[in-house]
Parts: C-alpha cells; structure tokens; sequence
C-alpha cells in the first residue's frame, strides 16, 4: 500500500512541535490540537528562551493558531509537558508547565482564557482528571539533558538517592500534594544485576494505566558520565505496592495496554531485543510483533487496541524515520511512510516523530523536519487503512 499523505499542519515563521506520544494531543471532539511554537532551533533552550503554548482549529481548511500562553520551561522532546486534562463538566481544560522566581511550577487553563497555577509541574494526569503525578525536573534535566528543564537548580544535586525527593502527587484543583515515593526508597530495593548503591537515581517517564488504579515509571542511575540503566516499576496511586516489572536494566519506550498489562521495548535473555508485553503482576514477558516490529519506537495503541501505532529512529544514509500500524490480530504490518530526518536534528536536537493518533483513532499528527522548513506538524488520514481490516 502507498504511504499516506502527510498534511502540513503548521508552516514558517517559527518551528512547531507537540513533543512526548503517551500525551492527548486531541481535543475530547478531535476538532482542535495542542501545540507549540518557537522562534528559533537546531539549539538547546537556554533560561530564559520562551515558546507559545497554541491551540489549532481542525475545522478550518488554514488551521488557524490561537496563542493560549507562554513558558520558559521546556525542551524539544518533551515540550512543556502541555496536554489536555480529562474532561469533566465545565470548558475544556489544558496544562502546562513554566517557571517563576526560580520554581517550577503547572498552570492549567481553560478554552475560555481563564488560568490558575499549581505548585509543582506536572508529568501525568490521572485518566479522572482530578489528580497528576509531578518528578523533580531540574534533577532530571541534571542526569539527562534535554529531558528536564534550565533554569532552577537541584537542591540534592550532590544526594545519590535522596530521601525528600522523587514522585509527587498533586491535586489539580487544590494544588495539594504529597511525596509519595523517594528516590532513596526505590534505590534501595535489590537490583539482581549488581549493586547500585553508589549510583546517582533519578526517574522518568510516568504513566497512570487506564482505569487509574495504578502507575508505571522508570527509575534510572548512573555512574559518573557513564550510560544510564533502567528498571519498569509499577505502583499503587498512593505509593503503595511497588513491584519489579522489567530489571533487565534495558527498559525503554512503553505504554499501557490494559489495566494489566504493559506494552515495552526492552531486552528478555530468551529472546533479545525487541517489543514485549509485560504482565503487572506474576507472569513473564511474552514477544510481540519481533518480524514487523523489530527496532525500537513510541509505540501506543490505537483506541480499539487492536492497532499498535509506532515509529523508528533515523536508519540508514537519508536517515528515514519509518511511520507504521500494526494490526495485533493478524500480526501485519501497514506502513504510513518514511520521513528523512536532516542531519542537525541529532541527540538532544532530534524531531522524532512521536506520532499521537485522534481520539476516535482515525487520524495521526507528527513532528518532523523532513520537508526543509524546521520542525512542523503533519496531519495523517489512516481511516483507509484501517478500513482493510474492518
């Protein structure tokens, strides 16, 4: 099948992204999409540089760019952590993350302009709306640049597990939080590949599962400069019931399939590298798609759960970032199209694709660099495709 056609959403002056794929990008009704704009690129953020927070209108043919507000507190991968919050009764609601007199911070804010800030930044939200889970930012921009955000700096920068520090949970309409999980509590529970006391920790990556009765996240460590290693935990919203998903150390992209079940890349002795479901719980990980799926991606799943949307890194000498579905049920794959990824946009520079799919799973947005003019958004049509397999 030929590739889909990919829409310019957004075009110069300025570049334009979304950035991490686990967040909704579409509105509740998918007529309007979050995004972000910068005035410049091709270099780290330095304090101080700031971006648009914009909403575009899907119901117009120029998709228009309505300015919903401004942050200091971002990174190319990521953004600002901007994503839609569960919709309750009232307007429609997004937040964000910003810094103010050295402290990052979250403000949410409605579709009729009306904002408030909350105390901490957010990294998730709870699939009810009511609540999100917070990391420490400056740490994480400390043991992973590119990742975190400038501008504040890590009280425990010199803590290789510190005990007041870790994950937050904060109530979006009160701000109240708690630190319900430390760093030093997780350093501490056993790593059967070796001993990592004498590491420094730090998290990434949170996730709540669909019915909101437990998270997922990484817990990392490093040496030095050297590389970073990585173990999947899971937990109970309040902290509670931590367990061991994945220790192989390894632990990259990933995503909920059910309430039970999680979607990894990872590395499994019996098998290698590759794409495995792992159970919350007892059991061991089970391969998926290793023909169709055989390089690491932002994988998620399409609402129906019977298609898994992915994307690669840049291969090859045109550094082509593949675009694809995988149909779970018969285990084939569809590919969307490839988008040659420009040399400068390497390392913490890069425009991964990190596709998001509409709500009603119809309709695909990306970030890419492939057409010549920065960074832009394109829209994709997947209702052919997965049409074939109705």
């Amino acid at each position: 099948m030929s590739a889909v056609s990919a829409v310019p959403l957004t075009s110069p002056p300025g570049s334009h992204w979304f950035g991490y794929y686990d967040k909704w990008q579409f509105n509740a009704a998918d007529t309007h999409l979050l995004g972000l704009r910068s005035a410049f690129d091709l270099r780290p953020p330095a304090p101080g540089d700031e971006i648009e927070i914009g909403l575009i209108d899907l119901q117009r043919d120029d998709f228009p760019w309505r300015t919903l507000g401004r942050t200091q507190a971002w990174n190319w991968q990521a953004g600002c952590m901007l994503q839609w919050i569960p919709r309750r009764a009232g307007p429609e609601r997004c937040v964000w993350n910003e810094i103010a007199e050295g402290q990052f911070r979250s403000r949410v804010q409605d579709m009729t302009g009306t904002s408030y800030v909350l105390p901490l930044p957010v990294f998730t939200l709870h699939p009810s709306g009511q609540e999100a889970l917070a990391i420490d930012f400056h740490r994480l921009e400390d043991m992973r640049p590119g990742y975190g955000y400038y501008g504040a700096a890590d009280p425990n920068y010199a803590v290789l597990a510190p005990e007041d520090a870790g994950i937050w949970r904060m109530q979006l309409d009160t701000g109240r939080h708690e630190l319900i999980l430390s760093l030093a509590e997780v350093a501490a529970i056993p790593y059967p590949r070796g001993d990592i006391a004498t590491a420094k920790h730090y998290f990434n990556v949170l996730l709540c599962n669909p019915s909101g009765s437990r998270f997922l996240f990484l817990h990392r460590w490093r040496w030095g400069d050297g590389p970073f290693h990585t173990r999947m935990l899971t937990a109970n919203m309040d902290g509670s019931a931590v367990r061991v998903v994945d220790h192989s150390g390894r632990t990259s992209h990933l995503i909920w399939r059910d309430d039970d079940t999680i979607l990894a890349w990872s590395w499994v002795q019996r098998y290698g590298h590759g794409f495995f479901l792992f159970p919350d719980g007892a059991g061991a990980p089970r391969p998926i798609g290793q023909d169709a799926m055989p390089l690491n991606g932002h994988c998620t799943y399409l609402p129906d759960r019977d298609w898994i949307l992915n994307d690669t890194y840049p291969q090859g000498r045109d550094r082509r970032q593949a675009l694809y579905l995988y149909h779970v049920p018969t285990g084939t794959r569809r590919d969307l199209g490839a988008f040659a990824a420009p040399a400068a946009y390497d390392r913490e520079l890069r425009c991964d694709l990190h596709p998001r799919c509409s709500r009603d799973g119809r309709r695909l947005v990306i970030d890419s660099a492939h057409a010549g003019q920065g960074r832009q958004m394109y829209l994709l049509d997947i209702a052919r495709v997965l049409a074939e397999f109705d």
